[in-house]
């Protein structure tokens, strides 16, 4: 079930809400608990099982790693044990295939027998909410949250719908008092509503439709595809993929106000940014912060030499882009954005400010741009193709190919031919 869809905007919703706001504030947690477990059942019925033990398991070692108790010498393995059952779980569903798919190419290249596979469903939200349940567990370690009241408590904060399938990353020390205790009001829930609304519009009317240029486009080949059109073609995926993503951000935003919390932002304009470095400041902000909070600083921050500042910040990125997908691309992307943080700090940073802000935020977008080629091709080489044609390697001899909008199954989308003597 996604927000756009219309067992959710005109059944799952209403009723929602409805009972939220006629039920007595004592159950309302229990209205949102049952809702949010059917709104997860009803794309991953398969796993709702396995998550609810999962959130048991947390919370119980979770009472394990308070600061000053009787666990005190045992803390650093509960909290190994708790985070370490969370990446496992995350690495069977969202890597195995990956890397079985890697091995049976490396035992294909010596002859030998590829090892049989049952293809694994990714469950839905898992990389999401994998982060919140690890932020929960550090954040308790370190002492800047208690645990959560109870198990129930802490089971609505990892599958709470409308952060659940698309972020923002939400910790939990930022909602433990509206956990327990929130306030509603009219204006709050029209505020909502209408935060609601406009992502909706988002990513109906803007990203739907930039994904509909974007997707048709990418399916050209290369003989067919010209220098013009792949740069329209990452152009509006771009767009799309923006969004896409902050339009669910504003309608769980949105949401999140109706019943009363309060999650913070997650994107600020990225595509005005002067530099890499600010465009992870305003894009996906909530995973810029987890990277931040319980990668980068464990990793040891800035606190050494350059060198390694330098290198905690491209591991970062490199287990950034392992985390939006399973597959070369992904993790090359990372390495792409952090590299380019890297040449900020060595460089950049240091000489952009003699150029106009124009001109940075142009030099910019352009480099995002050739970042999201890998993230939209469907392989590392059809990057590579995709991006030598954008920069005039590989392209057709035509300059420019010509759209024409044609009517296929009653959906309107577009198909590129070459320039005919008549045109």
């Amino acid at each position: 079930m996604v927000f756009s869809s219309f067992i959710f905007l005109f059944l799952f919703l209403p009723l929602t809400v409805l009972a939220y706001f006629v039920s007595p504030r004592s159950y309302r947690n229990t209205i949102l608990l049952i809702s949010s477990l059917i709104f997860y059942a009803w794309g991953a019925a398969n796993i709702i099982i396995a998550l609810l033990v999962s959130c048991s398991i947390d919370y119980f070692l979770s009472k394990k790693l308070i600061p000053q108790n009787k666990f005190q010498s045992q803390r650093k393995l509960y909290l190994i044990i708790s985070v370490g059952m969370n990446l496992s779980l995350l690495g069977f569903f969202k890597y195995a295939n990956f890397f079985v798919e890697q091995f049976n190419n490396l035992i294909d290249t010596f002859g030998g027998s590829e090892l049989t596979w049952t293809t694994i469903i990714l469950p839905i939200g898992i990389s999401f909410f994998t982060l919140q349940k690890i932020s929960y567990l550090v954040d308790v370690y370190r002492g800047d949250t208690a645990p959560a009241r109870n198990v129930f408590d802490y089971i609505l904060y990892v599958i709470l719908f409308p952060q659940l399938i698309a972020g923002p990353i939400v910790r939990y020390l930022d909602v433990a008092n509206e956990i327990i205790e929130r306030k509603t009001s009219i204006d709050l829930f029209l505020a909502g509503l209408r935060r609601f609304i406009l992502g909706l519009a988002k990513k109906v009317l803007i990203a739907d439709a930039m994904g509909t240029v974007a997707d048709n486009i990418f399916k050209l080949s290369a003989d067919q595809l010209s220098t013009p059109w792949a740069w329209i073609g990452i152009t509006a995926y771009a767009f799309q993929i923006y969004f896409d993503f902050s339009g669910y951000s504003d309608m769980a935003i949105g949401l999140g106000w109706i019943f009363g919390f309060h999650f913070k932002e997650n994107f600020m304009r990225p595509y005005l940014s002067l530099n890499i470095t600010e465009f992870w400041r305003r894009w996906h902000i909530s995973l810029s912060s987890f990277m931040r909070e319980y990668v980068y600083y464990p990793l040891g921050g800035n606190r050494g030499t350059n060198f390694s500042t330098y290198r905690n910040l491209w591991l970062v990125f490199l287990v950034s882009g392992l985390w939006h997908g399973a597959a070369w691309n992904f993790i090359i992307w990372g390495a792409y954005h952090g590299a380019f943080l890297v040449f900020d700090k060595v460089l950049w940073l240091k000489i952009s400010e003699r150029f106009p802000k124009f001109f940075n935020v142009a030099i910019t977008f352009v480099i995002v741009l050739f970042g999201w080629v890998l993230f939209r091709s469907e392989s590392l080489s059809n990057a590579l193709q995709y991006a030598g044609i954008m920069i005039g390697l590989n392209s057709p001899s035509e300059l420019l190919l010509i759209p024409r909008a044609v009517l296929i199954d009653n959906r309107s989308c577009l198909l590129y031919t070459s320039p005919s003597p008549r045109d």
